[in-house]
């Protein structure tokens, strides 16, 4: 590559013109003249000045929801119920053959009406098959009477960590946290020739916009198996960092496997849950909602977290923990400050890291806990979020730029399909904390915005330091993975406002061109 802006993100943030791959590794950075003196190449490609940059690295994302999504009806942006019925009944008509009707991305903050929608109007529409629809953050469904029955939900469980909408014990279709796995773990599931289908075309879409790399935050030993034979069969190209969802099984049986480590497809950490999401009011808080005579719950008990956080620490493997509210994340702060050994590498993480109490903010350096965000949460929720935690609790709320002061790092993701896959929208999110409207006009509690050096930091190095992968990615620096992208304008000097719309001009894995516009 030559007569390009390079942006090697290197330790002091160097720029270079032009660099040199062998074998898929970067073999030397430097000059023009320099580069094109010293090496021959069977392939020269004239940047015509563009910026490159190392590939990106989404640091939490689901793969297979994202997936899965594209073959399911999208009610992102509906902004009533009965739009979200239309939208299904639209999808019916166009496929008729199916026997599930399963959506995503209903939000009802969006709406007239704010309350949870139930099964009635449903049933009214679908009275003949099961219906299943997840909301955005994928804490909460709403299903019909059919699909209540196929699961055989006919009376209100006492479920830990979830809740079974209803009354005189019948439920009413509305099921948040663990209560969704009693419908969900009937639904019927893809073939591997289904599921692969999917996944590449899930993969145009990632290096499309220049995703090289990914943190897959949380599957099933039934995903992590057909992800292990695709990538050895060569079907996929990005990098992906799996983490295996933590419970007491999968912790025993996969420590006593150890890693698993290829090229493309690392499994070697666990994603635990600790609460739910704050739109669902889900979220473990210590003192109750603004809006609701509730403090959400714990998922699992906090005995149960210190016991599978225990048998992480005696092993080799990273801990990474879902935790959205300041109770949540004071529990497992505190659970992994007394399990994590001073002056050890373990860079265990906090994912999501949403609320945070003013006394707990320091436990991220002290403990030495990788903050794992998501820049585009921030203005999605901030139309409501003050709602549900009031005035005083938003300052610890979102707070990336504390974040970044305490630990020194922030590894950034988008948590696809909660939010867009797209980085530059985080990006931007991150740079401007305005939403795809550029509200608000000064940024939403703008003392939180990160630069634009951090913030592409939090998508390539940084993120590659959080898995472990900064010796051999995340950087355009010799013998690193030739992972980069070349982007049409400069996202370090370009303003706020055009940096959602910068196209990817290629996306390069190991020296392959995988995507050009």
């Amino acid at each position: 590559m030559y007569n390009a802006h390079v942006y090697t993100v290197d330790s002091t943030f160097s720029t270079a013109q032009a660099f040199a791959v062998r074998d898929g590794k970067f073999i030397a950075i430097g000059s023009d003249d320099e580069i094109q003196r010293k090496y021959k190449a069977k392939e020269k490609i004239d940047a015509d000045g563009k910026a490159i940059y190392p590939g990106f690295y989404d640091a939490h994302a689901h793969l297979f929801d994202e997936a899965e999504l594209m073959d399911q009806v999208d009610l992102n942006g509906a902004d009533s119920f009965e739009e979200v019925i239309q939208r299904v009944k639209s999808y019916q008509q166009k496929n008729p053959n199916k026997t599930w009707l399963i959506g995503g991305g209903w939000d009802q903050n969006r709406w007239k009406d704010k309350s949870f929608p139930t099964k009635e109007l449903l049933d009214k529409a679908f009275p003949d098959i099961p219906v299943y629809l997840i909301r955005v953050d994928y804490h909460a469904a709403v299903v019909n009477s059919k699909a209540l029955e196929w699961a055989k939900l006919t009376n209100i469980p006492i479920i830990h960590g979830g809740v079974v909408g209803g009354s005189n014990n019948t439920p009413n279709g509305l099921l948040i946290d663990n209560a969704m796995d009693l419908v969900n773990k009937t639904i019927p599931v893809p073939s591997e020739k289904e599921y692969l289908r999917m996944l590449k075309r899930t993969q145009d879409s990632l290096l499309s916009v220049g995703l090289t790399s990914i943190v897959d935050a949380g599957l099933s030993k039934e995903r992590l198996n057909l992800l292990k034979k695709y990538y050895q069969d060569g079907e996929l190209k990005f990098r992906d960092y799996a983490m295996i969802l933590g419970n007491p099984q999968n912790i025993s049986s996969f420590i006593a496997q150890g890693f698993y480590e290829t090229d493309r497809l690392e499994i070697k950490s666990f994603k635990l849950l600790a609460d739910g999401a704050l739109g669902s009011r889900g979220a473990c808080l210590l003192a109750h909602y603004h809006d609701a005579a509730t403090h959400g719950f714990l998922l699992h008990s906090p005995e149960e977290y210190e016991n599978m956080i225990k048998a992480i620490a005696a092993s080799n493997f990273q801990a990474n923990t879902h935790a959205i509210g300041d109770s949540a994340n004071r529990i497992i702060l505190d659970i992994y400050g007394k399990y994590l050994q001073p002056h050890t590498d373990r860079r265990w993480r906090i994912e999501h890291a949403q609320i945070i109490s003013p006394v707990d903010f320091d436990k991220f350096r002290k403990f030495q806990i990788i903050p794992s965000v998501q820049p585009t949460h921030a203005t999605s929720d901030m139309y409501w979020a003050k709602d549900r935690l009031g005035e005083e609790r938003m300052k610890g709320a979102y707070a990336y730029k504390h974040l970044l002061k305490e630990y020194g790092k922030l590894a950034l993701g988008s948590d696809f399909p909660v939010e867009h896959f797209n980085p530059m929208y985080g990006f931007h999110a991150a740079v401007a904390r305005v939403d795809k409207k550029g509200y608000p006009d000064q940024g939403f509690q703008i003392q939180d915005a990160i630069s634009r050096e951090d913030a592409l930091r939090g998508m390539t190095i940084w993120a590659a330091y959080s898995c472990f992968q900064e010796k051999k990615r995340g950087s355009i620096e010799a013998g690193k993975d030739a992972d980069f992208v070349i982007l049409e304008q400069d996202i370090l000097k370009i303003p706020n406002e055009q940096l959602r719309n910068v196209k990817t001009t290629r996306t390069v894995i190991a020296g392959e061109t995988v995507f050009t516009r």
